[in-house]
């Protein structure tokens, strides 16, 4: 028989540095789930992206026991990392910060394709695009 799920937190940490403080303290022990554990676990699958910003879905059942799902780095941090930044533009409809190329806009996309609901690399490119324009980086052919 099935868990009965109780419900789903979404948090974004960085891989591999999940610790008991805020925000991962708060939110899970607020639902009974053990913190360290969680930890460990988290920790230990994502040492090899260490530093990188993840979303990570925790699905925690009636029972406090938990599962977790990993997902790619946001667009928006992968999109820093490519145009080698800090920030996105105050203004981006008046102030560009970076450019992009479209070979590195596809790879995003194909990165994050598992993560983005549609099914092919250009309508995904497209996705990029878009919030690459919303923080000033212009995406060059």
């Amino acid at each position: 028989m099935a868990k009965e799920i109780a419900g789903f937190i979404k948090l974004q940490i960085k891989g591999g540095a999940a610790n008991p403080s805020p925000p991962v303290g708060p939110a899970l022990g607020s639902k009974g789930i053990n913190i360290m554990e969680f930890c460990k676990q988290f920790n230990a699958r994502t040492q090899d992206k260490a530093g990188k910003v993840l979303p990570v879905v925790i699905t925690y059942y009636a029972d406090k026991s938990f599962d977790f799902v990993v997902k790619t780095p946001p667009v928006a941090i992968q999109l820093l990392e490519a145009a080698k930044i800090k920030s996105g533009s105050a203004q981006p409809n008046r102030q560009k910060v970076a450019q992009i190329t479209e070979e590195q806009c596809r790879q995003i996309a194909q990165d994050k394709m598992a993560d983005l609901n549609c099914f092919e690399v250009e309508a995904a490119m497209k996705m990029v695009a878009g919030t690459a324009r919303s923080m000033g980086i212009t995406v060059v052919k």
